[in-house]
């Protein structure tokens, strides 16, 4: 059991390291936790004892991992690109870094931190978001047309 323990704390260490925990929440800090307690429990002599709570953190784990499927997001409407356009200051023709730069320069002046308000910095991102996700969809068809072509 030592060694399951020396397991957990390992793959911990390179789900971490491969940056797969970049969101863990406190609830899967806790399932770690006790799947880890759990492990070195069992490993010192009581198996009955550690193997409940490294059971409870897999079947955790379990549930976590099974992901529902992505539901597709509709393409926002030309009123909502004109808008959020017209909020970051950006031309038709922009790109993707161009958002991003146009995103950046403003939501450095208006950020809560800076003085700003929380709503306004949430519109200045929902702004970048419907034109990087209106870009992206613009560049996909242009690379399928173009695909057909040849």
């Amino acid at each position: 059991m030592g060694l399951l323990a020396i397991l957990l704390i390992g793959v911990a260490g390179w789900l971490v390291w491969t940056g797969r925990l970049q969101r863990i929440t406190a609830k899967d800090g806790l399932m770690l936790g006790i799947a880890i307690v759990g492990a070195v429990m069992a490993a010192k002599g009581k198996p009955l004892i550690g193997v409940l709570p490294v059971i409870v953190s897999v079947i955790y784990a379990a549930m976590r991992i099974r992901k529902p499927a992505k539901a597709v997001r509709a393409a926002p409407d030309e009123s909502c690109v004109a808008d959020a356009r017209e909020l970051l200051g950006l031309s038709a023709n922009a790109d993707a870094e161009d958002i991003r730069a146009a995103h950046r320069r403003l939501i450095a002046t208006v950020h809560p931190d800076k003085g700003g308000t929380q709503a306004l910095a949430a519109k200045i991102n929902e702004s970048r978001d419907v034109l990087l996700q209106h870009y992206a969809i613009l560049h996909m068809h242009n690379e399928q047309d173009s695909g057909r072509d040849r």
